[in-house]
C-alpha cells in the first residue's frame, strides 16, 4: 500500500468523527479526509436541528467552507441511474 503524501496537516471536520471514511486522494492534489455526508446530516439531526436545516447548515457552513488545500471532502452515494433522464 502507497504511503499518502500530506505536504500539509490534514483539516478535520469538527463534529463528525463519526462520519469519516477515510483518506481522499487525487493527482495533483492535495490528500484530504472524506466524510459521508449523509451521516454528516444525520449527525446534525441527532443534535436536534431538523432534516432542513442540517441539510442547509451542511451546504452553506461545511460543503461551501474553504480553508486550505486540505480541506474536507464529503460523499454522497451515487446511482448511475440518478443520470438518466425519464
Amino acid at each position: 500500500m502507497r504511503e499518502p503524501s500530506v505536504p500539509m496537516p490534514l483539516l478535520q471536520a469538527d463534529g463528525f468523527e463519526d462520519a469519516l471514511l477515510g483518506l481522499a486522494r487525487k493527482k495533483g492534489a492535495a490528500d484530504s479526509l472524506a466524510y459521508d455526508y449523509d451521516k454528516c446530516v444525520a449527525i446534525l439531526v441527532e443534535r436536534g436541528m431538523s432534516d432542513e436545516e442540517a441539510i442547509e447548515w451542511m451546504e452553506f457552513n461545511v460543503v461551501d467552507a474553504y480553508v486550505g488545500p486540505t480541506t474536507p471532502v464529503f460523499i454522497q452515494p451515487y446511482f448511475e441511474e440518478q443520470d438518466q433522464c425519464d
